[in-house]
């Protein structure tokens, strides 16, 4: 194998690992807003609660 194809398969591994990366990244940012919301209602209990201790 010659420089030239090595470095192209490293390359292609590196395309490949930054295309699942950001499948991922992609994936869990749908559940983003979700959490967000579950943390702001959870704070305002926490805090309503304290108010009516």
């Amino acid at each position: 194998m010659s420089t030239q194809e090595h470095d192209l398969r490293k390359i292609d591994a590196e395309i490949a690992k930054l295309i699942a990366e950001t499948s991922k990244i992609n994936a869990e940012a749908k559940w983003y807003p979700f959490i967000a919301v579950a943390g702001i209602f959870g704070a305002a209990i926490v805090i309503v609660k304290l108010f009516l201790s």
